[in-house]
């Protein structure tokens, strides 16, 4: 499996707070059967998590993987930002000021739970229209998605990929969240699904319980494309895989 979505760098979000924690962490995601694991600490958050492009994080990101070497755990450390939508958003990522998904077009973000879809649609068009590919994380725990999940349909036709997290489709967020993600596999909606993990004792890297639910629910061709291949497509920076989306009646 590849995880996507991690926050495994220790000290720089509400993810791990030190190395001892990040190296259980990458522990726990390889004995779960994850081979390869993105790093993707909180950033654009103005006055919480800034997190730019900086000598600091990449310096992070090589202690993490020379300690995981270290302790001889079998895991691909990839570079990544979970960026959080702001108005400039689109020209930090054209000017290189934010990391994209291991050097590639995809970049993961995340909107205001609360958002206005319409703030959404923007971010994304404007982002596209630079030569960016955005992936959007956890969709199923946004209000208005929820409430309206016709929308996530309409920001796949405009291009966007959709990351589910573990936690939503094991009920972990609540059966509002649960449901949510659960229609958007259903509706051939979901690009992928990732941790979101934030530490050893919840929200945590092991992806093996997911796996056995998606292939129970809904098959193994379906837990190959959300656990594996897509997000190895993510990795080379090529297209998706995926089924015909299927639009939600009114």
């Amino acid at each position: 499996m590849i995880d996507i979505h991690s926050h495994i760098l220790p000290g720089v979000d509400d993810g791990s707070d030190s190395m001892e924690t990040s190296l259980e962490m990458l522990s726990m995601a390889a004995e779960s059967g994850v081979k390869v694991i993105f790093a993707t600490p909180h950033a654009n958050s103005p006055g919480e998590f800034e997190n730019y492009s900086s000598d600091r994080l990449r310096f992070a990101l090589m202690e993490l993987r020379q300690a995981a070497a270290d302790e001889g755990i079998p895991l691909k450390i990839c570079r990544g930002m979970e960026l959080f939508a702001t108005d400039d958003l689109p020209e930090l990522l054209r000017d290189g000021i934010v990391w994209t998904m291991n050097g590639t077009k995809y970049f993961l973000t995340e909107f205001a739970f609360d958002e206005d879809p319409d703030f959404c649609f923007e971010t994304i068009e404007r982002s596209r229209n630079y030569g960016f590919r955005p992936i959007i994380a956890h969709p199923e725990r946004y209000f208005f998605i929820q409430e309206d999940p016709q929308i996530a349909y309409e920001l796949c036709m405009a291009g966007s990929a959709l990351q589910l997290n573990k936690g939503s489709l094991l009920g972990r967020f609540g059966p509002d969240v649960q449901e949510t993600a659960e229609l958007l596999i259903e509706h051939r909606l979901a690009a992928c699904v990732a941790s979101d993990a934030h530490g050893v004792e919840s929200r945590t890297t092991d992806m093996y319980e997911v796996a056995e639910l998606i292939n129970r629910r809904w098959g193994s061709r379906l837990t190959r494309l959300l656990l594996r291949e897509n997000p190895a497509k993510i990795i080379a920076g090529e297209r998706l895989l995926g089924y015909e989306p299927i639009p939600f009646e009114d």
